[in-house]
């Protein structure tokens, strides 16, 4: 329970933050589509495009959640970067229901080994992945390892997007 006069933050209650994690949850997904539908599946085979989906929406979250993380505490734009492309565009991109839809199907066809080797790749890989985007924009930021923040200020913007 808040006390008097402490302001709760509530941002699932903004329309314009609701509207900014459906918008980037639209495209996400769009782009999740147009991912599986060029790379088709078939049963009993190793499901690729929900695996690239995971592996590429791992990456970026890294990547882009230690890089808001690195401009320092959060501001109202920096709210609006992470749920439009984290949670909006990045979660509608990533799909851990066709990874366990994928994963019955599998198993239901027999395919025991792809079934073990595709839901532990994608949870060793998907943790490389992330790792590989935190250290990677820990590097842009001047950082020499991903936990420690950059020395001095903080990060510099050279343009939209651009950390150093």
């Amino acid at each position: 329970m808040a006390r008097a006069g402490c302001r709760v933050s509530r941002p699932h209650l903004d329309p314009r933050l609701v509207a900014l994690v459906a918008v980037g949850g639209m495209v996400g997904t769009t782009a999740r589509f147009l991912l599986s539908t060029s790379l088709p599946h078939t049963e009993g085979a190793w499901p690729t495009a929900t695996f690239l989906e995971n592996l590429v929406g791992a990456f970026l979250l890294g990547l882009l959640l230690e890089t808001l993380v690195r401009r320092g505490a959060e501001s109202p734009r920096g709210r609006s970067v992470r749920l439009g492309l984290g949670t909006g565009a990045l979660g509608g991109f990533t799909t851990y229901s066709s990874l366990a839809l994928e994963l019955e199907r599998l198993l239901t066809d027999g395919a025991f080994v792809i079934a073990a080797a595709y839901a532990t790749a994608t949870v060793v890989l998907g943790l490389a992945a992330c790792f590989a985007g935190v250290t990677l924009a820990a590097r842009r930021a001047g950082a020499d390892h991903p936990t420690s923040p950059a020395p001095g200020a903080g990060p510099t913007v050279d343009g939209p997007g651009a950390v150093r």
